[in-house]
């Protein structure tokens, strides 16, 4: 099981969350998102075995809402 807490510099409001929430929850393999506006954070969990760091953080790049 992975797991990272990252700073993502465009969250800006609820919105912005939300839409990081669907877009890799969506994802095969991801387990947990949790993200934080104030902070500026997510909390990712994923299964290893179905998906990996370096795809979750293409898909953040995608979405628009590159790791800072």
């Amino acid at each position: 099981m992975g797991s990272k807490t990252v700073t993502i510099p465009n969250i800006s409001c609820g919105h912005c969350t939300a839409t990081i929430e669907r877009e890799i929850g969506e994802l095969t393999g991801v387990t947990r998102v949790e993200t934080q506006v104030a902070e500026r954070q997510a909390s990712i969990q994923w299964d290893d075995a179905r998906t990996d760091w370096p795809q979750i953080a293409a898909v953040l790049s995608e979405i628009g809402f590159p790791i800072g």
